[in-house]
């Protein structure tokens, strides 16, 4: 891959380690301990890729994240949030700045080349979370003591399209349980019903997840998104 890619961790040993791996893949590395002169790279800098620690001095991950969503250079790079605690707003704070997907410390080479290759496209005209792939999955959603059983028609990283007998309306806040596989512990999450189709369809965003979840979470559905957002290859004619 002929990509460039900006590193940002005010820890010198896991900014070494994340270069290290992307290196090992064939990347060009910037790798930054400052997040002030990372700021400076935004703003006058193209990258393929973004690797940001969240919690850094000013200008911490959030507000990295929000300078290259305004930058000229870099509205559409993909960035990929370190984290190292299970907040269970993290991961919505992150979104709102721009974030497409977070790495929880301490992660393995598999897990960051995974997310990597997500990253990675001929062209990135949308943020790969809200990729939606067709996933049938049961899934309980419950308000106020109100629980509807439903059944996802797609999901992306940031939220579920669920058809049930009836739909919450718009604006209320849902407890969910999502079972991605059958006999595992379902996904729990808390959501917000965004828009209502019909009288028993619904587009939910997740707002709150646990780290272990929202890790079970991305592993279940990047192989999804990959499989349709990479281009095919092309089969060479048979000759005569």
């Amino acid at each position: 891959m002929n990509c460039r890619v900006l590193v940002v961790d005010d820890d010198k040993a896991m900014c070494d380690l994340v270069k290290e791996v992307l290196t090992g893949a064939g990347l060009e590395v910037l790798a930054l301990t400052d997040s002030e002169a990372a700021a400076r790279h935004v703003a006058r800098e193209k990258f393929d890729a973004m690797f940001v620690d969240v919690r850094m001095p000013a200008p911490d991950g959030f507000e990295l994240a929000r300078r290259a969503r305004a930058s000229g250079f870099n509205q559409k790079t993909p960035i990929v949030m370190i984290a190292g605690d299970s907040d269970p707003g993290l991961q919505n704070r992150g979104f709102e700045a721009g974030a497409n997907f977070f790495l929880y410390k301490p992660f393995d080479r598999q897990r960051l080349l995974r997310i990597l290759s997500v990253t990675q496209g001929s062209i990135q005209q949308e943020r790969r979370r809200f990729q939606r792939v067709q996933v049938h999955s049961k899934v309980k959603l419950e308000h106020k003591g109100t629980a509807l059983n439903g059944t996802t028609l797609d999901m992306s990283l940031n939220g579920l399209l669920v058809q049930s007998s009836t739909a919450f309306p718009a604006g209320t806040v849902v407890q969910m349980e999502v079972h991605l596989k059958p006999g595992a512990a379902p996904l729990k999450a808390t959501g917000r019903v965004a828009r209502v189709i019909g009288a028993d369809c619904m587009g939910i965003q997740i707002e709150r997840m646990a780290q272990a979840d929202c890790e079970s979470m991305q592993d279940f559905l990047l192989p999804l998104i990959l499989s349709i957002t990479q281009p095919k290859q092309e089969t060479a004619p048979a000759s005569r």
